[in-house]
């Protein structure tokens, strides 16, 4: 068999070849064994290329969220992305890594009609993105097309808890399981998700004693945000955990303040281009000897 030899030195979007197995849905699967994950698994978000080889070699799962809607496009919630965005970003982040397993976010309206239509949704997104597995958010109710999915070859992480996508509904992003009945209705849907079939679920924006019942009651991993940190992993919003934006959620600890570095190097560079001092020399092409 012939060696292909990738030329990275031509392309920005060539990612660096580097020998390795991708994750795999078992993998992440059995990462809990007996209601214990030794290993948390690590899980960011990621909307592009560039991301997704920074990240890559860090994450154990990129998760190509809907928060695309609001992070990259400015829209206001998570309703309006389309499945079309989600291919596009999808298969974006999957020839930018190697390593993590790419799950792609279902967009609103793709998947709560039938399971049927979920199904379509699911198999357009996973054949032009290349992703590995899709995420649903919804509880008891969307059980049964999880596991329509599910025995249909398409692996699915649930979400439970806070679902963005029904913040008409619930009124806006606000902690979830205050009150005992909702409490007892978030561990009631997780179990139900976690017996139809998906293979690791994120648990978002829960009282921390809930999340932490959650994770010791099912027996799939069960992914943070906004939790508890007895999760078997964790996931943030890469923008938010670097700190690209003023305003951030509690939960979110922010570990860089790329925003400011960004506006102090644009800042920078517009001294210099009004001063004329860039380009210099070594920025411009003269005659050789």
């Amino acid at each position: 068999m012939s060696k292909v030899t990738i030329d990275t030195g031509t392309s920005r979007a060539t990612p660096s070849p580097v020998p390795g197995k991708r994750t795999t849905v078992p993998s992440i699967r059995t990462r809990k064994q007996d209601g214990t994950t030794q290993q948390p698994i690590v899980m960011l978000t990621a909307y592009t290329m560039r991301m997704a080889q920074l990240l890559d070699p860090h994450c154990d799962m990129l998760l190509v969220g809907d928060s695309l809607g609001q992070v990259i496009y400015g829209l206001p919630s998570t309703i309006p992305v389309t499945v079309e965005m989600m291919c596009a970003h999808g298969a974006a982040v999957v020839r930018g890594s190697w390593h993590a397993l790419v799950a792609v976010d279902m967009p609103f309206g793709s998947y709560e009609e039938s399971p049927e239509q979920a199904f379509a949704s699911a198999a357009r997104i996973m054949k032009e993105s290349g992703c590995a597995a899709v995420k649903i958010e919804g509880g008891e109710a969307m059980a049964p097309t999880i596991d329509f999915l599910s025995h249909r070859g398409i692996p699915v992480v649930g979400h439970v808890g806070l679902t963005p996508q029904a913040v008409n509904v619930l009124g806006g992003y606000g902690v979830r399981g205050r009150e005992g009945p909702e409490a007892q209705k978030i561990v009631a849907d997780a179990r139900a998700v976690a017996d139809a079939g998906a293979f690791c679920m994120v648990v978002e924006g829960v009282m921390e004693e809930i999340a932490t019942k959650v994770a010791q009651t099912v027996p799939i991993p069960v992914i943070g945000i906004g939790a508890s940190a007895e999760c078997d992993g964790q996931v943030l919003v890469t923008e938010d955990m670097l700190g690209l934006f003023e305003r951030t959620p509690r939960f979110v600890k922010r570990y860089d303040d790329l925003a400011t570095r960004i506006g102090s190097a644009a800042q920078t560079y517009a001294d210099e281009v009004r001063s004329r001092t860039f380009p210099s020399p070594d920025q411009t092409y003269r005659p050789k000897g």
